[in-house]
């Protein structure tokens, strides 16, 4: 722990040192060499935006001027980026159980690994079809080179002549003002937002993920400013998977609203709600005894409320605020849905004491930005559990499952240019669970990271 400390603070110095070396940030590839923009005019730092390139992207990817329909670019201009990142990365787990010898005695010891790696590849294009006709695809790949599409969608875009109405066709993301997919931290434990897929222990709902891209219709709507925001999506519960693999009656439901507003030379602040209703299937027809696919039945609820505030507090820095309360049914409290683990055939009853789960979470995150080559990332979430699955505390103790994690970063982006882009970028992730190895210990695992995260 504290070489890694010291190597993360040697990074940090020598950043310094190289600051003045290199020219300053210019724009991201895909848009910028349509609209030629540098990168600061949407980016706070790649890939996560900024005000204005929040509008951009409500407006459908276009600046509204005569230079958004495709037919006015040159023809060569194709709108593909590809993303991908060489990494070090050094993993640590207090707990892992391991044999003692001949399959007997089991035992919890620290497994420690480092090496060089790589992140997948990302396949970003999107843009105009024609004025207010908008596209997004992107295939991406895990660092085996196994792909799937993590976006792929259409959008009409000012129906009628309407900023308030613009409707989405597809799999995309989630309408929230903290942007999981544009998240400056790559690590395992950090490059996710923890309160976004928090689950409790054994619980079988994998279907209330707000950070995954998921497959559905969404309307939103904004004002000409992009101050006031709104967004209404109907989504299949499958958790963005293809095939209708559940149930093909379950639907979820989510919506956020969100508010700008002008505080002086802090910046726009801006505050909004999400949230996510649905339900999803625990009972499943077999054949064999193996649960059929989309035979999904006897569907069951779950919800997740939050608030989001982003807080700007001058030029340098920011605070992006996150909190939001979970409630599973006690069906997935008991570890039912999806077909496994568990599946509550047709005659199942919840045993005696069964209750829903129900939890709260909260997210800080800063940014300073010292100028637009060099930001630095602290973050720090926590989930904590406000009622088990289960009445009985000898069975499932209050703490169970309860999270922590901290993440401290930084990326230097020597250059941007319309062509390409490259960032150096340094991580270090900590993440505490409560009473979850296999003898009931808590868990502490954590990850440095080291990388050259480019694009082009």
């Amino acid at each position: 722990m504290t070489s890694s400390r010291r190597s993360l603070a040697g990074g940090l110095l020598l950043a310094f040192f190289v600051l003045g070396c290199f020219p300053n940030a210019n724009a991201l590839p895909a848009f910028a060499r349509k609209y030629g923009l540098r990168c600061s005019a949407c980016h706070e730092s790649w890939p996560m935006l900024n005000y204005f390139g929040q509008k951009f992207k409500d407006n459908g990817y276009q600046l509204m001027n005569d230079r958004d329909a495709p037919i006015w670019q040159n023809p060569s201009y194709w709108p593909v980026t590809f993303r991908i990142t060489p990494i070090w990365h050094r993993v640590s787990n207090d707990r892992a159980l391991v044999d003692s010898g001949a399959g007997v005695n089991n035992a919890e010891k620290r497994i420690e690994s480092s090496g060089f790696d790589l992140s997948g590849l990302d396949f970003h294009t999107g843009g105009t079809l024609e004025k207010n006709f908008s596209f997004y695809v992107l295939p991406s790949s895990n660092n085996a080179a196994s792909f799937h599409f993590e976006t792929v969608m259409g959008r009409l875009d000012n129906l009628w002549g309407s900023s308030w109405l613009n409707v989405k066709f597809g799999k995309f993301e989630l309408d929230n003002l903290l942007s999981e997919k544009r998240i400056l931290t790559l690590t395992g434990i950090g490059g996710i937002y923890q309160t976004y897929h928090f689950k409790p222990i054994g619980d079988g709902n994998f279907f209330g993920q707000i950070g995954d891209n998921q497959l559905g219709v969404e309307v939103m709507g904004h004002s000409a400013d992009d101050r006031t925001r709104y967004s209404a999506a109907l989504l299949s519960s499958v958790d963005g998977n293809v095939g209708l693999p559940f149930g093909a009656n379950a639907y979820s439901g989510f919506f956020a609203a969100s508010q700008a507003f002008d505080t002086g030379k802090l910046g726009v602040q801006r505050i909004g709600f999400y949230a996510m209703v649905g339900e999803a299937p625990v009972t499943f027809l077999t054949s064999s005894g193996a649960p059929i696919p989309g035979s999904g039945i006897g569907n069951k609820s779950f919800n997740r409320e939050g608030f989001v505030g982003q807080f700007y507090l001058g030029p340098h820095f920011d605070l992006q605020v996150v909190t939001q309360h979970g409630w599973d049914s006690a069906w997935f409290g008991q570890g039912y849905g999806g077909g496994a683990p568990l599946n509550a055939a047709p005659g199942t009853t919840l045993p005696a004491g069964a209750q829903a789960p129900s939890w709260n979470g909260v997210l800080f995150e800063g940014h300073y930005v010292y100028r637009p080559q060099l930001i630095f990332i602290g973050r720090v979430e926590a989930e904590r559990m406000s009622q088990q699955a289960n009445t009985s505390t000898s069975t499932l103790p209050g703490s169970l499952g309860n999270l922590t994690t901290y993440t401290l970063g930084y990326r230097y982006n020597p250059f941007m240019t319309s062509r390409a882009g490259f960032a150096w970028h340094n991580e270090y992730a900590w993440m505490h669970q409560d009473l979850t190895s296999a003898f009931g210990n808590n868990i502490n695992t954590s990850e440095l990271l080291l990388g050259f995260d480019f694009d082009f």
